[in-house]
């Protein structure tokens, strides 16, 4: 593990029992307000990513779209949010996916990509890998996706598994 990992790392605060009793969430909100973290955070990602060409940072709600802009910025590239349902005004393209207790859907824009855009999808967490899975196979449904970053990956919850083998995958914190 680097230097600028360990600091993100660092920076990443641990509240014990929330959302529920039993859950240690891992909470990105100390590393945002951090200027020098966020600035390493993107830097990362960037350097991961820098030679693969990439036209589009897809950037998964909400917090996809935290580390997507100042990425897409970076790379000289668009941004494209994945959205929940009903939140884009155009016409869209979905991906339903399965949850713990239920199904969820993703969304973009059908006119959003083409099939020679290469695509580089971009969140928060990645733990059990569901929603990640589903965002590549939206992506791939119009466009060509090159990777997936993560700032943080629960290995224990082998989210990785889920995501196709022919992609690279970039999680800068492990847990």
């Amino acid at each position: 593990m680097n230097d600028n990992i360990k600091k993100i790392k660092s920076m990443i605060r641990d509240i014990p029992d929330f959302p529920k009793k039993g859950i240690l969430f891992r909470d990105i909100t100390t590393a945002l307000k951090d200027a020098e973290t966020l600035k390493l955070t993107i830097d990362e990602i960037y350097e991961a990513f820098k030679d693969e060409k990439i036209n589009y940072i897809a950037g998964i709600e909400s917090r996809g779209f935290i580390y997507g802009m100042p990425l897409a910025y970076k790379l000289n590239c668009g941004f494209i949010p994945i959205r929940k349902p009903n939140k884009l005004p155009g016409e869209v393209i979905s991906v339903e996916y399965e949850l713990e207790y239920g199904k969820d859907k993703i969304e973009i824009h059908k006119d959003a990509l083409k099939p020679t855009d290469k695509v580089l999808i971009v969140d928060d967490l990645l733990a059990t890998g569901g929603t990640a899975a589903a965002a590549v196979k939206l992506i791939k449904q119009v466009a060509n996706p090159v990777g997936v970053a993560f700032v943080i990956e629960l290995e224990d919850l082998k989210g990785r598994k889920k995501l196709p083998n022919d992609l690279k995958v970039v999680s800068l914190v492990k847990y």
